[in-house]
């Protein structure tokens, strides 16, 4: 009776470490394309206004520029991301205020 014991609760640590693993490596990508997406939508934008771009031009670069994004994150963590993600934001308020501030 103890060796079925230690089966099933060895096999529910198994199912516990699995299930985490699981749950971060979906948490994980979708933290990936959330940023690989606004960031890729973000220069795309900037280039379809530089250079005139039409929408099929734009949608391209988008998915273009959020694949490499998500490529690039893949040897980062979770908390590298939101680092990453903290950044971009400032940058982005850095912007914000250049174009605000900047004459015509």
């Amino acid at each position: 009776m103890l060796v079925i014991g230690d089966k099933v609760k060895g096999l529910t640590v198994q199912v516990q470490q699995k299930s985490q693993q699981a749950s971060y490596g979906l948490i994980h990508s979708a933290f990936r394309l959330v940023t690989g997406f606004f960031v890729g939508l973000v220069l795309a934008l900037i280039f379809q206004e530089l250079f005139k771009f039409e929408i099929l031009m734009l949608v391209f670069l988008t998915v273009v520029l959020t694949a490499s994004i998500y490529k690039v994150l893949s040897k980062m963590t979770i908390f590298q991301i939101l680092v990453f993600d903290l950044i971009c934001v400032l940058i982005g308020g850095l912007l914000r205020m250049y174009i605000m501030i900047a004459p015509n």
